[in-house]
C-alpha cells in the first residue's frame, strides 16, 4: 500500500518554486518514480474552450488535443470530478494513446472556481487505482496546487 502521507511531504519539499511549469514537470517525474505500476503521468491544460491540451508528462508520446466530450480526461473536465476507471477498454469513447494502458485515474484541477487542467495517470494493470489511491492522489494534486502559481496556464 502506498504511503500517501509520506508522498505528500516529499512532494511539498520537492516543489520549491511557485512556477507551475517547473512544478508540473517535477510532479510528473515524482509520480512516475514513487507510485507503482504507472506507464504514464501527466497534465492536460484547459487553454482552449471545451478542450484540453497536453502539458508536462512522463511516458510515451500522448494524444493532443482532447475535447471535453471524449475519453476519461474529457469526462473529468466536463464533470469537474475525479474519474477512476478499472478497465479503459470498457469505456466507449476512451482515447487510446498507449494500447498497453488498462486503467486510468484523472483528477481535475480547479482554481478560482474554474478548470485549470487535469492530472492523468495511466496503468498497464487493470483496476490499478483503489479508492485509497484516488484520495491520496487527490491530496497530491492539492499539494501541487498549493505550491504553484496557477493563475495562468500559459
Amino acid at each position: 500500500m502506498t504511503d500517501y502521507a509520506l508522498l505528500e511531504r516529499q512532494l511539498a519539499a520537492l516543489l520549491d518554486t511557485r512556477d507551475w511549469l517547473t512544478n508540473a514537470a517535477q510532479t510528473c517525474a515524482f509520480l512516475m518514480q514513487e507510485v507503482g505500476e504507472l506507464n504514464w503521468a501527466g497534465f492536460y491544460l484547459h487553454r482552449r474552450p471545451q478542450t484540453l491540451v497536453l502539458g508536462p508528462f512522463q511516458g510515451k508520446p500522448a494524444c493532443n488535443p482532447i475535447p471535453f466530450d471524449k475519453g476519461v480526461c474529457g469526462a473529468a473536465a466536463r464533470r469537474l470530478a475525479t474519474q477512476r476507471v478499472d478497465d479503459v477498454h470498457a469505456v466507449a469513447d476512451h482515447i487510446a494513446c498507449d494500447a498497453a494502458s488498462r486503467s486510468e485515474l484523472v483528477v481535475p484541477i480547479i482554481v478560482d472556481d474554474r478548470l485549470w487542467g487535469v492530472l492523468d495517470l495511466d496503468s498497464p494493470r487493470p483496476a490499478r487505482f483503489s479508492a485509497a489511491d484516488q484520495a491520496g492522489l487527490e491530496r497530491l494534486v492539492d499539494t501541487f496546487v498549493a505550491a504553484s502559481d496557477l493563475t495562468r496556464a500559459d
